[in-house]
């Protein structure tokens, strides 16, 4: 059973996270610090050096050969799910469109499971609850962001053809008005479905955080299976950045929170339904996937558990980055991990009672 002790140690890993984020926030709102093209530069540092130095240290001291992979499968079916439910509503509805359906998926699977969920699961179930949550972190890292960045390149790729369009038209248009120009014009062509995905591939395979995830786990397995510890200086040399990781994220939302006109930067609705996304939509299809694989006891539990923790601070530097709802994911994880704590517990004694 859960005590204050337990609700303790939670506080104590949470409060450095809003120190950080505070921060961030005082020193463009209240010191006048940074400009806005400056905490862009921050959060660019953020997302191409601190975090993936911080994944890929992680996910090297892992032992892949020790994971339940019901549980992964049940992960993954639970993904499953919400991808077919997002894609429903956004081809049947009217508010419905891709980029919801990119946000959207964010806020119901991506969860930040090391900093609440590691002290948490360890007071509710255990040994198993920790090795759970550690097992969803690393595959988070590996698949999921992979496949979130893997949809915000094509995003970017097929505003970049719209925009193509449109020069295309207007230029065909001069060239109508201007036909008896001796000047020959090129118009643009839009690339092929093969040469965009071609090049979000290349941009994927890129990008720090994908490589940071690969060879992190490439490692984990070569030590895992051969008993290699890395290189101190190698090691070391990561450290020292990926310590950075969490706190400059913070600190890279509180600047953006800074910027935006107020402190829900997304407003209330927009809050309420991320909120209903994370904690409701998410633990649901967790619990549907584990029925699906047979999962039982408190493997079922921890599972459902873990799905309900707060929002992926990465979801948020990523959707920056990309300039995607960045107002709602900050909102989630800034509102998440504030209610966070008393879901989880309503949570825990529902699931002890029911299953």
């Amino acid at each position: 059973m859960i005590g204050m002790g337990d609700i303790y140690k939670v506080v104590v890993a949470m409060t450095p996270l809003y120190v950080a984020l505070i921060l961030g926030y005082g020193s463009v709102k209240w010191w006048k610090m940074f400009s806005r093209e400056q905490c862009d530069a921050i959060n660019k540092f953020v997302c191409y050096f601190t975090l993936p130095l911080f994944t890929f240290h992680f996910t090297s001291q892992v032992d892949p050969f020790g994971w339940n992979y019901k549980f992964l499968a049940a992960d993954a079916i639970s993904k499953v799910i919400i991808v077919i439910v997002l894609i429903a509503w956004a081809k049947g509805s009217s508010n419905g469109c891709y980029t919801w359906l990119i946000t959207s998926f964010s806020l119901s699977t991506l969860t930040n499971s090391l900093v609440v969920g590691v002290p948490m699961l360890k007071a509710m179930y255990g040994d198993i609850g920790v090795n759970i949550v550690v097992e969803s972190t690393v595959f988070q890292g590996i698949v999921w962001l992979s496949v979130l960045l893997f949809v915000l390149e094509i995003r970017n790729a097929n505003d970049s053809s719209s925009s193509v369009n449109i020069l295309d038209s207007q230029m065909v248009n001069d060239l109508e008005r201007n036909d008896n120009s001796a000047s020959v014009t090129t118009v643009p062509s839009r690339p092929s479905f093969l040469s965009m995905m071609k090049t979000v591939c290349v941009k994927l395979i890129l990008n720090p955080n994908a490589q940071a995830s690969v060879i992190g786990i490439t490692w984990a397995f070569i030590s895992s299976r051969w008993h290699i510890e890395m290189p101190i200086i190698i090691e070391r040399s990561v450290l020292i950045m990926s310590k950075a990781g969490i706190g400059s994220a913070m600190f890279s939302m509180g600047l953006f929170t800074a910027l935006q006109e107020k402190i829900l930067a997304c407003g209330v609705r927009l809050t309420l339904f991320g909120l209903v996304l994370r904690f409701i939509a998410g633990p649901a299809a967790m619990a549907m996937g584990c029925l699906a694989v047979g999962l039982r006891g408190d493997v079922l539990r921890v599972a459902v558990v873990q799905a309900a923790l707060p929002q992926a601070i990465a979801s948020f530097i990523y959707a920056k980055e990309y300039g995607l709802h960045a107002d709602v994911l900050s909102t989630a994880v800034i509102v998440g991990m504030i209610v966070s704590l008393p879901v989880l517990i309503v949570y825990f004694i529902a699931l002890g009672f029911f299953i």
